[in-house]
Parts: structure tokens; sequence; C-alpha cells
């Protein structure tokens, strides 16, 4: 059977930043802000040498607005797939680093939950 049960990761953040280039245009402007931190994924030793030392840290969220709304400085976002992904112990470490320094992170499973979540920061509803 070669079906999978749910869309990869990569999947879900190509129609999340869709979703936001559409939502840019129609109704909040500040997610033309928004980007992708491209922390994770896999490269071969020496790439991957050459990225830290260029200040590439393990664990960073994925996605970032930094946009400030009800108090917080921006919101960063976790994705993960609908069914698996499992949040590492240095993505812990850095969600609780950034609340500490008041900006808003969730953890998303699907680029639905996360177009929920942002909306709702949008609105001051977080």
């Amino acid at each position: 059977m070669n079906a999978r049960i749910a869309p990869t990761e990569a999947e879900e953040q190509k129609w999340l930043f869709e979703w936001a280039t559409a939502m840019s245009q129609l109704k909040y402007p500040e997610l033309s802000l928004m980007y992708h931190c491209p922390n994770g994924g896999s490269r071969n030793k020496i790439e991957a040498a050459r990225m830290k030392g260029q200040g590439v840290k393990a664990g960073v969220p994925d996605i970032f607005l930094p946009v400030a709304k009800s108090g917080w400085h921006g919101l960063y976002i976790e994705l993960k797939r609908t069914a698996g992904g499992i949040v590492s112990m240095e993505q812990k470490w850095w969600i609780d680093k950034l609340r500490i320094q008041h900006y808003r992170v969730e953890v998303c499973k699907g680029y639905m939950k996360a177009a929920d979540i942002i909306e709702a920061y949008m609105e001051g509803r977080l």
C-alpha cells in the first residue's frame, strides 16, 4: 500500500504560505512579513557545519510572524504533520525560552490549525 496517511510537513507548510499570501491581500497585509526559518532538514556534514557556523540552531520554530499583537512581540509556529511528528527536546527548549521573552509560540498539527491560530493572533483572540 503506497497511500500516505497524512501530507508531509513540507506540503503542510507550502499550503500555509499559499493561504497566508491570499490572506495578506484580502484581510491581513501583515502576513506578507511571515517567513520560514530553515533550521531543519537533512544536510551533509559539510553543509551542516557551514550552516551551524552561520548561526543555524536546532529546534528554532519553523515559522515566524514578526507582528506585535496583544502584548506579544510576534508569533512563532512549530508546524507538524496532522498525523505523526513530535516536538523534540531542542524545540521544547526554544519554545520555553521564546515564551519567557514574550513571544507567542504555538505547535500546530497541519496548516489548517496554523491558519486558525494565525487568524486568532491577528484578531487579538490569543
